[in-house]
């Protein structure tokens, strides 16, 4: 069974002008960065056949990187890398939307002709990595639902950096969102990578496509549809639409490898492509046991998709040791509690996911572990800048201090596919910096100064009152 695409001829036409307009100036400017291979983790991301480096991407394109900035050296009370243990009396000395520099105060020499930034008692941390966003346009929520399945549609051209919601954003340490399609169909289209601010949404770009939207139940529901609103018939839809999607790569494999002819060109099928090259993820609004369930056999499993759960809620965290077997992240939230009717009681859904135990299984069970557990907002369903509570509040669940900031920074950054580029102090990566009045996990306080890439974006007004 073929899927027949109606799309709407000014969506076509502009899809198809557009994108080499926006994507060339960005190639002039993209490097040849490093990808790390996924080893060696809890749970390591499933995606063999990840490029190496940005600059064998066929289908993704990368935004700029070294954006000019002025030379700053911040020093903090607490400087915490993420990926090393933290630093007392620290020092981290950024230029040119890079970091050059991590360490002990006493250790690190500043260049001269740099600004010394003195943040007193603050702690320093990465800037946030927000996995399930839909506030990156003035314009909020994208659901403009043609068919039950949409890979047509795209959020890259609605980017605005100027509006309410990113600046809140901004003022609560997020500097990375991932601005997807609503839920308003399975596929709602594919979404971008993008700072929360730059000087253009071009500047801003991380990667397009960030991911591509798929939403299996609890929103997608629909009266009406050639195969029905209810499981069979939307999971068979997902299915049939990236089967299109899988032929038409394979067609165009076999075209590059000199054995067939070059097929015609589909924009609606182009994009889907990168996910058969594993150069980006499914994003996936899924929740309970039988809807992930689902998820990891016929998108993981079945058509071999490097996947991520963006969206995982209520009592599917039972089958947290078949994802860490299959590769497959989860990112808790928005809702991060779960009220459990066999004990009476509410549990943290970052420690549920996280921890290892029996839950009800005969036997102990394992986690997804340190590494593949991250946490989302949905935002507006969660305000943007309401990100770190989401992890403070998994923290006061029961899930360890630690692992709250990584789910934040380094374990959302991985599973997007960026972690080489953000997520953590690290030399060479980017200068994306919140400088806090205190630990980030503790609600009562706040960024006093957000750096991304490079350049100072945000200072809190003194005036206003501590918490």
């Amino acid at each position: 069974m073929t899927r027949t695409h109606s799309v709407p001829s000014a969506i076509l036409v502009a899809s198809v002008l557009l994108a080499p307009l926006f994507a060339t100036p960005l190639l002039a400017q993209q490097g040849d960065a490093a990808i790390p291979a996924d080893a060696g983790h809890t749970l390591d991301v499933w995606r063999p056949n990840r490029p190496k480096s940005e600059k064998e991407h066929q289908v993704a394109r990368w935004g700029p990187r070294g954006l000019p900035s002025p030379g700053h050296a911040f020093l903090a009370k607490k400087v915490v890398p993420i990926t090393s243990a933290p630093i007392d009396d620290g020092v981290v000395v950024t230029r040119n939307g890079l970091i050059e520099q991590v360490g002990r105060r006493q250790d690190i020499v500043v260049p001269e002709g740099y600004e010394v930034v003195d943040c007193g008692d603050a702690w320093l941390v990465p800037g946030f990595v927000e996995p399930h966003c839909h506030i990156a346009s003035a314009s909020f929520d994208l659901n403009d639902t043609v068919h039950p399945t949409n890979p047509e549609f795209r959020t890259l051209d609605l980017i605005t950096l100027d509006h309410d919601q990113m600046q809140m954003a901004r003022a609560g340490g997020v500097s990375t969102a991932l601005y997807i399609p609503g839920s308003g169909s399975n596929m709602g289209g594919f979404g971008t990578l993008t700072k929360t601010w730059g000087r253009s949404p071009e500047e801003a770009l991380v990667r397009f496509p960030g991911s591509l939207k798929i939403a299996q139940a609890g929103n997608p529901e629909r009266g009406s549809g050639d195969l029905g609103a209810g499981m069979m018939g939307m999971s068979e839809g997902i299915r049939l639409t990236l089967l299109d999607g899988k032929r038409y790569h394979e067609a165009m494999l076999a075209w590059q490898q000199g054995k067939s002819e070059k097929p015609q060109f589909d924009p609606t099928l182009d994009l889907l492509r990168g996910l058969f090259l594993h150069e980006f993820p499914l994003s996936v609004h899924t929740q309970i046991y039988q809807v992930v369930l689902q998820t990891l056999q016929e998108l993981r499993l079945e058509l071999g998709l490097w996947t991520v759960v963006v969206h995982g809620e209520f009592d599917a965290f039972r089958m947290r040791q078949e994802m860490r077997q299959a590769g497959l992240p989860i990112a808790a939230g928005p809702r991060v509690y779960h009220f459990d009717p066999r004990y009476n009681e509410i549990s943290g859904l970052m420690w549920d996911w996280y921890h290892d135990g029996e839950d009800g299984w005969r036997d102990q069970v394992q986690g997804v572990g340190k590494d593949g557990i991250g946490v989302n907002t949905d935002s507006p369903v969660i305000p943007q800048e309401q990100l770190p509570l989401q992890a403070a509040m998994g923290v006061r669940l029961g899930l360890p201090h630690e692992i709250g900031l990584r789910a934040l920074t380094i374990n959302n950054a991985r599973f997007l596919g960026v972690d080489h580029r953000i997520g953590s102090l690290d030399v060479g990566k980017d200068a994306d910096l919140g400088i806090w009045s205190g630990d980030p996990l503790d609600p009562r306080n706040h960024v006093k100064l957000f750096v991304v890439n490079g350049t100072i974006c945000y200072r809190r007004n003194p005036a206003r009152p501590a918490w």
